[in-house]
């Protein structure tokens, strides 16, 4: 079983800045271990033939045409407005800010 020390879980715990207790440097000392023989197993398996990639499908980005449509005029889309100034819509005024 792989293992890391107390001592070289208070390094990893200096390293990123946490405050750790005794007890949870003893206990995440055993559960690296863990981790560490998980990965070691993993590491174990034959992938000789096995193409690298980064996802297990392939990824293909479907994207429709580009197609140009007319859209609203700027009357048309202010015309359900409660209120508008300018050609824009007007909203109440927010944050006490000074018009």
């Amino acid at each position: 079983m792989s293992s890391l020390s107390r001592d070289d879980v208070a390094k990893l715990a200096g390293l990123a800045r946490i405050e750790m207790t005794e007890e949870e440097l003893v206990s995440l000392a055993s559960q690296f271990g863990m981790i560490l023989d998980a990965v070691a197993r993993v590491q174990e398996v034959d992938l000789t033939g096995v193409k690298a990639t980064s996802h297990p499908q392939l990824l293909e980005n479907i994207a429709r045409p580009d197609v140009v449509l007319p859209s609203l005029s700027p009357t048309d889309a202010l015309s359900g407005a409660p209120a508008q100034e300018e050609q824009r819509f007007r909203v109440p005024q927010i944050l006490g800010e000074a018009e």
